[in-house]
């Protein structure tokens, strides 16, 4: 990613965690942590990865997320951010946290 996308992929996160923390009323949602996003290079869209605390409800988070990205996209417009077109997004649940606990696991159980 050249140093434009990164930046803007940056704010993205900063700014849609903001937004699933405040604005958002849906009590799944809040618990919604955003890990990384990334950009296109024309700009058009952007793939926001999340991950659930509670992994039990992931599915209906990432429903109720991808149901409430028009919501999050108009809230982004609304704030001055430094770029004249807001993505598309799409919510990803991402599994490299649930993956490095479980390599975890397997190398405290090789170490015991």
């Amino acid at each position: 990613m050249s140093v434009k996308t990164e930046r803007i992929a940056n704010m993205l996160v900063r700014e849609i965690s903001d937004i699933l923390q405040n604005e958002v009323y849906d009590k799944d949602i809040k618990f919604v942590t955003i890990t990384a996003c990334r950009v296109d290079t024309d700009l058009s869209l952007a793939q926001v990865y999340c991950t659930v605390f509670d992994v039990s409800k992931k599915d209906k988070c990432m429903h109720d997320l991808n149901a409430a990205k028009g919501f999050i996209k108009s809230e982004l417009a609304k704030r001055k951010l430094e770029i004249r077109k807001i993505p598309d997004l799409r919510f990803i649940y991402d599994e490299s946290i649930e993956y490095g606990s479980k390599i975890e696991k397997i190398i405290s159980e090789i170490n015991d």
